[in-house]
C-alpha cells in the first residue's frame, strides 16, 4: 500500500479518470481541509472474522468493508436475510485531495428523478407506529424501537456521475457530518453524510457515539427558543437515555473498565440537529470483534438489541439492506505495536443518511424511534424530514422546500439557515445541556480505570443473561464490588451451575413473565424455582424478580403504562432510592403490605406495585440499578447482594 501525499493536490484528473474507467473507489471526508481517495480490489466475505486485515504474505492492509445489516446473524438475530454481501474494499492506494480545490472539479447539474416516493404511505406507517407500541413496547418486548421506510425514485445518469455530484452536493450543502463519503464499487453506490459515529478503536481506546433526538430546523434556521422547546421534550430526552444505556451494555462487553460517558453535547448539521454522549473504554480486542460486538446502534434498531431485531423482522416489509449497518476503515497502526494489542484502528460511522443506487434505482432509508410517548403522525413528520434532509443535502430536492415529499403540515423546515450559528455556545442551551446529568449514575460518569477490592472481595457469582444485555453493565458493577463474575445465556446455563454457584444473578429479559410458552421463559422459570428451592443466594433482577413474585405466589399484572426508561425515586426497606426502570408488567400486593410470607416486600403504598423483596437467602429489584437513570444503583446493590449473600455469612 502507498503512503498518503505529502501535500493535497489539487488536480482530481486522476479521479475522474478512475471513475470513468469504471475502477472501485471510495471518497471520505473527514476533516475539512481535506478528501481521502481510495482504491484497490473488492472482495466479498460472510463473516466480520473473514475481513482480510493481512495479505496473503501476513502484512497488515487497509481495509474499508460494507457491513450490511443482516451480519446480525453472526449474534443470533433474527433479519429479512437480502443477501446483502460484506463488502470490502482492500486499499492499494490512498491519495489526499484538498477539498476546497476539488469541490470546483466535481460534477454539479442536477441529477433528475423519476417515480419519487416512500414505499409506505404515510397512514399505514402510522398505523405499524401504533401496533409496535401496543404490540411490542405495550406487552414488555422492550424499551424503544426503530422502524423504517425507503424514499425512492429513478436515476437515469451514470452511477459513478451521480456518486460525484451528490458527493460534491454534500460537501458543499451539509455540516456537522462524521464522515461525508461516496463508496462505488460493482454493482453498487453508496453516497452519505453520516452524523455518527457508532464505534471507533484508536491506540486501544474504543469510543462509541450515541446520538438521539431529531430536530428539524425550522424555516430560516434554529434559534434558542426553538431549540430549548425540543431539549425540554420529555420524549427526546428519554429517547437519548435509553439508547446510552443500550450503547453502554456493549462498551460493557468490550472494554475493561466498562465505558465513561461524557456530555451531553448538541450535533448541530445544516438541516438538523441531535443530542449526543460520548462513551469512552479501554479494549485489547481485535476491532473485528469489537465490531461483532457492538452490531449495531440501538439509535437506529432499538433495545434491547436482540428483541428488537425480532421486533424489525415482524414490522418492516423488506430486508434493511446496508441501512443501519457500518462502513469500516481498518486502518494498519503506524506506531510500534504493543504485545497482545491490536494491528489496525477502526473508524465505522453508522451507514444512515446514506443514499444508495443500485441498477438505476435510488433508494433512501429513513427509521423513526418508537417510544411509549411517540405520536404516530409526529414520527411520520421525522421519516419526511429525514428524508428530506438527504434529498435536499445532495440536490435531488430543492434545498429549500420539501413539497416533492408532500411533508405534513408543520414540518417543511430542516432548511439550512443562511447563517449557520453555534447554539451549542449559548450560555442557557448549555446550562439546559448540562442540567441533564443531575438526573444520571455518577458511576457511569466518573473515570473507571481500576477495579478495587470490594465489599464481597473473594466471592463469585454466575449471571443469567435472558437476552437482554443489562447484564454486561450489571456484571461490571458487581465486579466493581468485589465480585468475580461470569455471564451464561439461559440456553447455556446448566443445572449443576444453578446449584453450585456461590451467587446466582438471575438477569433481565424481554417478554411477558405470565407466559411460559416460549423456551426462555421456562428456562428463566427453573433457573428461579431452582436455586430458590435450594435455598443458595439468588439475585433476581427485572423480569426474573416479576418470576420470583409468583413463585411466591404474588400477582403480576400488566401496567396501566409501560415504564420504559422512567426514573422514579421508591422506598426500598426504609431508603429513598432513585432508580431506572424499564418494566411493562409488575408484581402487584395488597397497597400497605410488606410482608408476604418469608418476604419482606417494599411496594408502592398506593398501587402495591413490588418494587423489591428480601428474604432467607433472596433479593430481588424491578428497576435496572446498573441503568444510568439509577442514581442510587450501586448502593442499592450492595444493599441487595448482600442481603441474598446473608445465609452463607450467618
Amino acid at each position: 500500500m502507498t503512503g498518503s501525499a505529502p501535500t493535497p493536490p489539487n488536480d482530481l484528473a486522476v479521479l475522474l479518470d478512475i471513475a470513468a474507467r469504471g475502477i472501485p473507489f471510495a471518497l471520505v471526508a473527514r476533516d475539512a481541509a481535506t478528501i481521502e481517495l481510495l482504491t484497490g480490489d473488492v472482495i466479498d466475505v460472510d463473516l466480520l472474522t473473514d475481513i482480510p486485515l493481512q495479505d496473503e504474505h501476513g502484512r497488515a492492509q487497509e481495509v474499508l468493508a460494507l457491513v450490511p445489516f443482516r451480519q446480525v446473524r453472526e449474534r443470533g438475530f433474527e433479519c429479512h436475510d437480502d443477501g446483502a454481501p460484506l463488502r470490502c474494499l482492500v486499499v492499494r492506494e490512498r491519495t489526499l485531495f484538498d477539498r476546497t480545490a476539488a469541490l470546483a472539479q466535481l460534477p454539479s447539474a442536477p441529477i433528475p428523478l423519476a417515480d419519487a416516493g416512500f414505499d409506505i404511505a404515510d397512514d399505514d406507517y402510522a398505523g405499524i407506529v401504533r401496533r409496535v407500541i401496543a404490540d411490542e413496547i405495550g406487552h414488555g418486548e422492550g424499551a424503544n424501537f426503530v422502524i423504517r421506510r425507503d424514499f425512492t425514485a429513478s436515476v437515469a445518469a451514470d452511477a459513478a456521475v451521480a456518486a460525484l455530484t451528490w458527493f460534491r452536493a454534500l460537501l458543499e450543502h451539509e455540516r456537522g457530518a462524521y464522515w461525508t463519503f461516496a463508496i462505488v464499487t460493482p454493482g453498487h453506490v453508496a453516497v452519505g453524510a453520516s452524523p455518527e459515529a457508532h464505534v471507533s478503536a484508536r491506540d486501544g481506546i474504543v469510543t462509541m457515539n450515541p446520538i438521539s433526538g431529531t430536530f428539524r430546523h425550522p424555516a430560516g434556521g434554529a434559534t434558542s427558543e426553538t431549540l430549548t422547546e425540543f431539549l425540554e421534550s420529555t420524549k427526546e430526552t428519554e429517547e437519548l437515555f435509553m439508547v446510552v444505556d443500550e450503547e453502554l451494555k456493549m462498551m460493557s462487553a468490550v472494554c475493561s473498565d466498562g465505558g465513561r460517558i461524557t456530555g451531553p453535547h448538541l450535533k448541530e448539521m445544516s438541516r438538523l440537529t441531535h443530542t449526543e454522549y460520548v462513551l469512552r473504554g479501554r479494549s485489547r480486542l481485535d476491532p473485528r470483534a469489537i465490531l461483532r460486538e457492538t452490531m449495531f446502534a440501538p439509535t437506529v434498531t432499538g433495545s434491547p438489541m436482540q428483541n428488537a431485531c425480532t421486533v424489525i423482522s415482524r414490522h418492516e416489509r423488506t430486508p434493511r439492506g446496508y441501512y443501519s449497518g457500518v462502513a469500516a476503515l481498518f486502518t494498519p497502526r503506524t506506531d510500534a505495536v504493543l504485545a497482545g494489542e491490536s494491528t489496525h484502528d477502526l473508524d465505522a460511522p453508522i451507514l444512515i443518511r446514506t443514499a444508495y443506487l443500485v441498477d438505476g434505482r435510488l433508494r433512501v432509508p429513513v427509521g423513526a424511534t418508537l417510544v411509549r410517548h411517540s405520536d404516530p403522525f409526529g414520527e411520520v413528520s421525522e421519516t419526511h424530514g429525514k428524508a428530506a434532509g438527504v434529498l435536499g443535502a445532495i440536490g435531488a430536492i430543492p434545498r429549500d422546500r420539501k413539497a416533492e415529499l408532500a411533508l405534513p403540515t408543520g414540518a417543511d423546515g430542516d432548511a439550512p439557515s443562511a447563517q449557520p450559528r453555534t447554539l451549542a455556545d449559548d450560555p442557557d442551551i448549555a446550562a439546559l445541556l448540562a442540567s441533564r446529568n443531575a438526573r444520571l449514575a455518577s458511576f457511569w460518569l466518573n473515570p473507571q480505570d481500576s477495579i478495587t477490592a470490594g465489599p464481597f472481595e473473594g466471592r463469585s457469582a454466575i449471571v443469567v443473561d435472558a437476552e437482554d444485555r443489562f447484564t454486561t453493565m450489571l456484571s461490571h458493577q458487581l465486579r466493581h464490588l468485589g465480585l468475580d463474575v461470569r455471564i451464561v445465556p439461559w440456553s447455556e446455563v446448566t443445572d449443576a451451575q444453578i446449584d453450585d454457584a456461590e451467587l446466582i444473578v438471575s438477569g433481565p429479559g424481554p417478554g411477558d413473565p405470565r407466559d411460559p410458552g416460549t423456551p426462555r421463559m421456562r428456562r428463566m422459570r427453573e433457573v428461579v424455582a431452582r436455586r430458590r428451592a435450594s435455598g443458595r443466594p439468588l439475585l433476581a433482577v427485572c423480569l426474573s424478580h416479576q418470576i420470583l413474585a409468583d413463585e411466591l405466589g404474588i400477582e403480576l399484572a400488566p401496567l396501566d403504562a409501560p415504564h420504559q426508561g422512567l426514573q422514579k425515586t421508591v422506598d426500598l426497606f426504609g431508603t429513598p432510592a432513585s432508580i431506572g426502570f424499564y418494566n411493562t408488567f409488575t408484581a402487584r400486593v395488597p397497597a400497605g403490605a410488606t410482608v408476604l410470607g418469608d418476604a419482606e416486600v417494599a411496594a408502592d403504598p398506593i398501587t402495591g406495585d413490588v418494587y423489591a423483596m428480601r428474604g432467607p437467602g433472596f433479593a430481588s429489584v424491578q428497576g435496572h440499578l446498573e441503568s444510568i437513570l439509577s442514581r442510587d444503583g450501586m448502593t442499592t446493590l450492595e444493599r441487595l447482594v448482600s442481603a441474598a449473600l446473608s445465609p452463607v455469612d450467618a
